[in-house]
Parts: C-alpha cells; structure tokens; sequence
C-alpha cells in the first residue's frame, strides 16, 4: 500500500479495502489531529473524535477524490473542515440546551415573573409559528431546532442554496408579522 499514490488508495478505500483506508490513515493522521486540535480549542476529546469522524466519513462517502479538481491534501482537509464545522455546531447545540435546561431550572427558583414572561413569550411564538404553512414550519425548524446548515437544507429538500435562504426570509418575515399582530 505505501506505494499507491492517494488517489488510488481512495479507490480501493471506496471499493471498501481496508488496507488501504490504514495507509491514508497512517500519512495523514497526524495532520487531521493538528487541524482538529486548533479547531477545538485544543480540546484532546473533541479533537479525536473529529479524526475518527473524517476517517468514518472516508470510509462511507459516496464521493470520491478526482485529482482534476485539486490535490489530495486539499480535498481531505476541505473534509476535514467540514466535519469539524459539523461538529462543534452540534456540540454548541448540546451545551446550548444543557444550559436552556440550566437556566430554566434556576429561573424557577429566582424569579417567577421572568418565568411567567417567557412562557407567554414562547407561547406567542408558537402561535405565530402555527400560523405558517406546513413547508415554513420545517424550514424554521430544521434551521433553528435541529441546527442543520442552508446546504444541507437545502440537499434535503432537493433546492438551490438561495431558494432556501430566501424561503426562510419570507417565513421569517411571515413570523415577524403574525407576532407584532399578537402584540396589538
């Protein structure tokens, strides 16, 4: 395997050869911790994970490398980039709603009244949120709950990147409506 050149070792890797998968591990490990390490802050678990996931990600990817359209090292760490992004984006979403869960949980033991503003809050918003087409409602929920990026919005709903941001702008701005008539 040393002597395969990348590209051919992404070929064997997409014909499931395990070997090979090794080998680019094996060159290129230490280069993906680096980048992972800087990404994370330098956080030793994150960054391990993150390799473990663009290895997997390797490993189950439908694409391929195509040495017409760049270099090897720049396709993997374009990878890499991105399942870190993927990854600290779901890690900021955990902890944001660890902490929601924290603040919800000491809210009730300070301050009533900030409660009592938050559930009518949250229950306008609901309401308004009711008041979209089915088509908005997922779109916000996709975006805002569920984290997922535009792109990959996007790719699942089989439309251009812009489609989808300017959908999402109408039903924001569709939201922003039905809210300041529930204010009057």
């Amino acid at each position: 395997m040393k002597g395969k050149s990348d590209e051919e070792l992404m070929r064997l890797v997409m014909n499931k050869h395990r070997p090979a998968l090794e080998e680019l591990y094996d060159r290129y490990a230490k280069l993906i911790y680096s980048f992972a390490f800087k990404f994370s802050n330098g956080n030793v678990d994150s960054t391990k994970e993150m390799v473990q996931l663009v290895f997997l990600k390797l490993w189950t990817t439908k694409s391929s490398y195509n040495s017409t359209k760049g270099k090897f090292i720049s396709w993997l760490l374009t990878i890499t980039r991105n399942v870190c992004v993927d990854y600290i984006r779901k890690d900021s979403l955990h902890i944001k709603n660890n902490e929601q869960i924290y603040e919800h949980t000491f809210m009730k033991w300070t301050n009533p009244v900030d409660e009592i503003e938050q559930r009518l809050t949250s229950n306008a918003v609901s309401a308004a949120k009711n008041k979209l087409n089915a088509a908005q409602q997922r779109l916000i929920d996709l975006f805002y709950w569920k984290g997922f990026s535009l792109t990959e919005i996007a790719q699942m709903e089989n439309e251009p990147v812009g489609t989808v941001k300017s959908r999402l702008h109408q039903s924001l701005k569709q939201l922003k409506k039905y809210l300041e008539v529930e204010d009057l």
